[in-house]
């Protein structure tokens, strides 16, 4: 992977939801830890999961970490 924090997960926008990104390309938009999962799943990482996402070194939060949502 091109950075040593290939995953950004953007600050939540006025809907709530959170860009979720790695190695360049748009995941899609997240409301929860669950939807990084899936993301991330999805993009090949099988152990992904919302207890996963909440302590990985991957990930980057911007605007707030894990626990910042709005809804």
């Amino acid at each position: 992977m091109a950075s040593a924090r290939p995953v950004i997960v953007y600050p939540p926008d006025e809907d709530g939801g959170r860009r979720v990104r790695a190695d360049g390309a748009i995941l899609g938009r997240a409301y929860g830890l669950r939807d990084v999962a899936e993301f991330l799943r999805r993009a090949g990482i099988e152990d992904a999961d919302e207890t996963w996402v909440e302590a990985s070194t991957l990930i980057e939060w911007r605007g707030g970490g894990p626990d910042t949502w709005m809804h």
